[in-house]
């Protein structure tokens, strides 16, 4: 089982990224998948999650209105749109995957390796 994330980078303060995690090894489709991130010295903390049908997403309230998070058609796939990005959102971002379908918990099963995203100002 894996969930392989990409489109971590470095980039500028205002600009906009876009990360993938696509799953590999079993079907995610039924199941509430999402992003985490943590910043150096910083815990690990919740970024956003998506239901299996992709019908409801939820964020921190640090990103909300800035990032959005969509399912692809497989529904194996999630994107991370971050815009208006802020030297804060610096961390190293994971994809996971959690057994229930609806909520993704903050304690998921199923993890990525991470993609580092780097903010400068």
């Amino acid at each position: 089982v894996q969930l392989q994330a990409s489109g971590g980078g470095l980039v500028q303060a205002g600009d906009s990224l876009r990360l993938s995690c696509v799953a590999s090894g079993r079907s995610f489709t039924s199941n509430a998948m999402g992003w985490f991130r943590q910043a150096p010295g910083k815990e690990r903390e919740f970024v956003a999650g998506i239901s299996w049908s992709g019908s409801t997403a939820n964020y921190a309230e640090s990103v909300k209105d800035r990032f959005t998070l969509s399912r692809g058609s497989s529904r194996n796939t999630v994107y991370l749109q971050m815009s208006s990005l802020k030297p804060e959102d610096t961390a190293v971002y994971y994809c996971a995957a959690d057994r229930g379908g609806v909520v993704l918990t903050t304690r998921p099963p199923y993890w990525g390796q991470g993609t580092l995203v780097t903010v400068s100002s």
